[in-house]
């Protein structure tokens, strides 16, 4: 069977560089920023990493909506399960430039989950 582990998590906030500067000095998190996107990243060892992505009027992030990415060797099948079992595609299967792909889907009571599967799959 497939790892299904959780490998990413984002964070809305208002301002993503505060947001990270709170986050490391309140758990001593590693801040990277992705300048090319304006991307606030954290490592939380041993866990998961994440980002922090800015909420607002042109975003379809919203305060208090943490999105968790889960691995998967194939977006599109488990995209097809979650409909099967009663869920909803949100994003299809798309790419992130030399890092790999995702997809989002709603579970059936409408909590949106991430899919994330990197270049090596």
């Amino acid at each position: 069977m497939a790892d299904h582990s959780i490998v990413h998590v984002e964070i809305p906030a208002n301002n993503p560089a505060d947001a990270g500067k709170f986050y490391s000095d309140l758990f001593g998190w590693n801040i990277q920023v992705d300048q090319a996107f304006d991307y606030h990243m954290f490592q939380a060892d041993p866990g998961p990493g994440g980002g922090f992505v800015k909420v607002g009027e042109n975003s379809t992030y919203k305060a208090g909506e943490v999105l968790i990415y889960v691995s998967t060797d194939d977006i599109d099948a488990t995209l097809a399960r979650v409909e099967s079992l009663g869920g909803k595609t949100l994003v299809p299967k798309t790419e992130i430039p030399n890092t790999g792909w995702f997809g989002i889907f709603a579970d059936p009571t409408g909590n949106r989950i991430a899919l994330y599967t990197g270049t090596g799959h």
